[in-house]
């Protein structure tokens, strides 16, 4: 676990400071773009993390961010910040931003990982980062409740906040196998949604992007090209990987098949532009679609 004194030495060193909350799978695949433009200080629950954070050139902090003890260890450290870390998993609010907001930094940039589900069903519609949210469950409304309030930083502060809206993110180790595995059924093509996808390096990149070029207080869509309906996107891991497809149900048997949890991602159905950040953050996607990143991941690793 890292020391105050080490904080404190390692915050002496001249490059600017990058301060990542909540350093989980998108934060490991974001340090190796920032380490060399930034001392990064990365925050984790669980100290047996501690190696690998440091092995990937990080200074890692054991920190519970529900402990405003432990929030308050964290203030000053760094200029930049980017915000993985999801809500509570309970109530209406984000209590652990509202938390965050005592420590970060006046007149600093902060990039925030919040979800598309603050959009609710939009009946298969394409939408821009103009769409009213319309949030239809309590993790969509806690994000909302983020985004507000460090908003209300952001102005009060003179900070600014880059907002990426998120969707499914998938990667290697991120595909529904185990759901195709259980036979775990779909909708019927004629009841299906559509839904959107970003692969956990580009989103790592988006990231990365947003940290210098993102516009205040500005939301964007973090979301390749794929157009997929939901049943298409697991037909499609299937067929890549020589596993059986999902059976297909209309919606009142899948409503009986599966969990309400479940069920609530099958019952939104949206299609995002992301002209926003290719145009103003220059991002060129490394997988603009769900099939390019399955064609690589299907291939035989290179022997030498």
């Amino acid at each position: 676990m890292m020391k105050n004194n080490e904080i404190k030495s390692a915050c002496k060193l001249r490059r600017p400071r990058l301060l990542i909350l909540g350093c989980g799978d998108v934060g490991m695949r974001l340090l190796p773009l920032v380490r060399n433009r930034f001392r990064v200080f990365a925050v984790t629950s669980q100290a047996s993390r501690c190696g690998e954070l440091r092995a990937a050139g990080a200074v890692p902090i054991v920190a519970d961010l529900d402990q405003p003890a432990a929030v308050a260890r964290l203030a000053g450290l760094a200029h930049y910040v980017v915000h993985l870390a999801p809500p509570p998993s309970e109530g209406p609010k984000d209590r652990r931003t509202r938390n965050l907001t005592a420590i970060l930094p006046h007149g600093g940039t902060l990039v925030y990982i919040s979800t598309t589900g603050v959009y609710g069903d939009c009946g298969g519609a394409w939408i821009d980062e103009a769409r009213t949210v319309d949030p239809r469950n309590a993790r969509a409304k806690r994000r909302i409740d983020a985004e507000q309030v460090l908003r209300e930083w952001a102005r009060r502060s003179g900070a600014r906040l880059g907002i990426l809206r998120v969707p499914g993110i998938y990667a290697q180790d991120r595909l529904p196998v185990e759901r195709l595995n259980k036979g775990t059924p779909a909708l019927r093509d004629e009841d299906d949604v559509y839904t959107n996808h970003i692969h956990a390096d580009d989103l790592a990149r988006i990231a990365a992007l947003a940290l210098f070029r993102a516009q205040s207080c500005r939301v964007y869509h973090a979301v390749d090209d794929s157009e997929l309906k939901m049943g298409e996107y697991f037909d499609a891991v299937a067929d890549a990987f020589g596993l059986p497809r999902a059976p297909r149900l209309p919606r009142d048997e899948l409503a009986r098949a599966v969990s309400p949890m479940l069920l609530s991602f099958m019952s939104e159905s949206r299609r995002l532009r992301n002209d926003r950040i290719k145009l103003e953050l220059g991002v060129r996607l490394r997988y603009p679609c769900v099939d390019d990143a399955l064609k690589q991941m299907r291939q035989p690793p290179d022997p030498s």
